[in-house]
């Protein structure tokens, strides 16, 4: 089978590795509590920052939110490892500014990531997403972006939305973690 993964807050645990970030920069101690709560994929308002200074902080920050400690989802790498082990092909999809694409790659590499050669997309927009999902006939697809999975209601793949705050307003299947993965599969083998 062919599985896609978008990356940040999918994969790895990018947003909230950016607010731990913020919270030293702006020698602040914001109670992980407000990040939990938050509805939107922006994490500035806990900090005060308006939409504006919330983006020149990201940006200013991106070197060390893309590219030093960002942890994995406990299980996302074991469990993307097992899928290729046992014969399965696994397809990273990650709308990261292309000026990002070679180095995010490296990192999904030195992190134990399984990642082959043809199997990574990187520098489209949320919503070109569902032609590269089409092209690569995808039997499952994971994401956390509502305006990436309300693209892909109407696509043969079986997508499912990575559990997060901002996502719940959202009636599709979900991914409560990683470890689940192989369950749904073989719920889902049989009608395959």
């Amino acid at each position: 089978m062919k599985f896609g993964f978008d990356i940040d807050d999918t994969l790895i645990n990018l947003r909230e590795h950016a607010f731990h970030l913020y919270n030293k920069k702006l020698n602040k101690n914001v109670e992980l509590s407000a990040f939990k709560a938050l509805n939107t994929l922006e994490i500035h308002e806990p900090f005060g920052l308006t939409a504006q200074e919330g983006g020149a902080m990201w940006n200013s920050l991106a070197e060390e939110i893309y590219y030093t400690t960002c942890p994995a989802f406990e299980g996302a790498i074991e469990t993307l490892q097992q899928l290729v082990k046992d014969g399965h092909e696994v397809f990273y999809i990650t709308a990261r500014n292309a000026e990002h694409c070679e180095r995010t790659k490296d990192w999904l590499i030195q992190n134990q990531f399984p990642v082959k050669e043809g199997h990574f997309f990187c520098g489209m927009k949320d919503k070109e997403k569902i032609r590269i999902i089409e092209d690569l006939q995808l039997d499952y697809y994971f994401d956390d972006k509502p305006a990436v999975l309300e693209t892909l209601l109407d696509v043969p793949t079986k997508v499912f939305a990575i559990d997060n705050s901002y996502n719940q307003e959202l009636k599709i299947p979900r991914l409560l973690s990683w470890f689940d993965l192989q369950e749904i599969i073989a719920d889902k083998k049989p009608g395959l």
